[in-house]
């Protein structure tokens, strides 16, 4: 009985939160929030007593939503500025939206006062079409309009503008070529070069990978990257890439020895009293203890070496005038690195984590071409890092 009564007083808390939770939205303004939280809790089972508050929630959010949005697009429709169409639209969808979710749950009753709630419902249909005609005659003229700009961004404008009207009114006049256009014209064209000052050869498959902006992933919608001039396209940036100095450190194999001892059990032995007598338990058996050894091991330990550092200059320039925009230090670096051992003696003298040393031997160093490719997937990385928060504007 406590259990059920527990349970019933969580329910309760349950149901008065979310009716509590639907009344503030109310109050606050947020209707169609309110008609979404009472539409969800009467959805399971509408004719629930427990539920009637949401009925009237509900039938209050809904009038209340209406009002305004009706007393809204009476403004907007007096004012008769086209930069509303889209606001007046939109509105007629929401009126309309607003009563479909509702439909599936009429009828709802009033169980005190033994009738149905209200909801006067409009077919919007006619306003709904008239207003999206009307934004698409304005969408599409201004961006025919915009298109004309020199401006990137106000073309860009009227892609988003024509890829709306395509969303509200599919293949409306020849909306997705004007689309085309306007990505083609939106578009910032980057023109990317490497220079290599340096004495040293840059690798052919390096120079490639980096020249190569597709597998950095740095194309984008805006902005497209081309190491090769392609006819008929103007560009309007150019990247440069200038590789300084190329430092490579020598080879180097650094050699340490050092001596270890540790004490280890070695079976086990009688155990003596201080007279050097066995002793023995209460039965007459002889105790054993474990016995100790100390093994000693002599590691020669080696630690291969070599290093690459590569530093550039990344130039961002006005294509057309050859100008220089900005300049952003690069610095990549890549290491290698291999360590072994050889020992004499017990290796039971040193850590198991130490063991794998002496499985490994010496290993040829990488060639200075095979440093400077190395080096490369750093600088991808860095120089991603760059372009990605230094955007062409």
């Amino acid at each position: 009985m406590k259990k059920q009564l527990l349970l019933l007083s969580i329910l309760f808390l349950i149901l008065s939160c979310g009716v509590k939770q639907t009344r503030n939205l109310l109050t606050s303004g947020n209707y169609d929030e309110a008609i979404d939280n009472a539409i969800h809790n009467l959805r399971s089972n509408k004719d629930k007593k427990s539920n009637q508050d949401y009925v009237y929630l509900l039938e209050e959010a809904f009038f209340k939503a209406k009002e305004r949005d009706l007393n809204s697009l009476n403004l907007l429709e007096q004012d008769k500025n086209p930069a509303n169409l889209e606001k007046i639209y939109n509105t007629y969808i929401q009126l309309d939206n607003r009563q479909e979710k509702i439909k599936p749950l009429l009828p709802l009753q009033l169980l005190k006062e033994g009738k149905n709630a209200k909801f006067p419902f409009d077919n919007y249909n006619k306003q709904i079409v008239d207003s999206k005609i009307a934004l698409s005659k304005y969408l599409y003229a201004n961006s025919l309009a915009l298109l004309k700009s020199p401006n990137k961004m106000d073309i860009r404008k009227a892609y988003d503008d024509l890829e709306y009207l395509n969303q509200i009114n599919p293949n409306y006049q020849n909306t997705l070529q004007l689309q085309e256009e306007a990505l083609n014209k939106g578009r910032y064209y980057v023109n990317v070069i490497l220079r290599n000052q340096t004495n040293m050869v840059i690798p052919v498959a390096l120079q490639n990978d980096l020249l190569d902006f597709n597998t950095l992933g740095m194309n984008d919608k805006w902005t497209v990257y081309h190491n090769n001039i392609q006819k008929g396209i103007k560009y309007d940036y150019q990247l440069i890439m200038n590789f300084r100095e190329i430092n490579i450190s020598p080879e180097q194999i650094k050699e340490k020895e050092f001596v270890k001892e540790k004490q280890i059990k070695d079976g086990q032995k009688n155990l003596l009293d201080k007279d050097g007598k066995v002793v023995k338990d209460g039965k007459g058996n002889i105790i054993k203890v474990d016995n100790f050894k100390t093994v000693t091991i002599r590691i020669n330990e080696f630690n291969q070496y070599k290093g690459c550092q590569l530093t550039a200059n990344i130039d961002y320039v006005d294509f057309k005038n050859k100008q220089l925009l900005q300049t952003f230090p690069l610095t990549a670096e890549s290491v290698f690195t291999n360590g072994y051992a050889t020992y004499k003696g017990d290796k039971r003298a040193t850590d198991e984590a130490y063991y794998s040393y002496f499985d490994r031997r010496l290993i040829p160093f990488p060639s200075n071409e095979q440093m400077i490719y190395n080096t490369g997937e750093d600088l991808k990385s860095k120089l991603k890092g760059i372009i990605t928060k230094n955007r062409f504007q």
